[in-house]
């Protein structure tokens, strides 16, 4: 029974080796760039290279890592001084915890919902949950406040400067690598 599992397991992770070897195959009825880097960065960009592990092969998904999401690190800046219960990325999820300021039978919950990853107005939707406590028996009702806007301009102000940052790099990087390439030809 372990030998047939084993050999299963096998068969199965040949097939998807060799099903991601399919966006592999050259086009012979083009010529290929003959600069390295140019060629690679073309392949990051058509979703090519790795077996389709990062990007896929052009299928439509956009795997971008959390650090590199601006609407993603302004959300985890602002809410830095709650307890989060839930973060997860691939979700597109961030969840408090309780917290409350001062007044133990009071506490808010806010959960954020990342629609897209461009930092625009409707890419983010907040709900704010409020547990109010009278004896130990507790309510726990959605609440629609200024809050929630409030929450939602300071992420999107603080995600459009993270965008200007890092156009501003790569811009400068892009200069360097000019620089570079010109020093190399002397």
């Amino acid at each position: 029974m372990h030998k047939i599992l084993k050999n299963t397991a096998i068969f199965f992770i040949l097939i998807l080796f060799l099903n991601n070897c399919g966006g592999l195959k050259p086009d012979w009825g083009e010529t290929a760039e003959p600069d390295a880097r140019k060629r690679a960065r073309q392949n990051v960009e058509e979703g090519r290279g790795m077996g389709g592990l990062f990007k896929g092969n052009g299928g439509g998904t956009n795997f971008e890592f959390a650090s590199s999401n601006p609407l993603w690190r302004a959300s985890l800046d602002t809410l830095d001084f709650m307890v989060l219960a839930t973060v997860d990325y691939a979700g597109g999820l961030i969840i408090s915890d309780w917290y409350s300021q001062g007044n133990p039978d009071e506490a808010i919950k806010i959960t954020l919902r990342f629609l897209d990853n461009q930092v625009r107005v409707d890419s983010l939707k907040i709900t704010i949950h409020k547990k109010k406590c009278e004896n130990s028996n507790c309510v726990v009702n959605k609440i629609d406040t200024d809050l929630t806007a409030d929450i939602r301009d300071k992420i999107l102000k603080k995600a459009a400067l993270y965008v200007k940052a890092d156009k501003d790099q790569g811009k400068k990087k892009k200069k360097k690598n000019i620089i570079i390439k010109d020093n190399s030809k002397f």
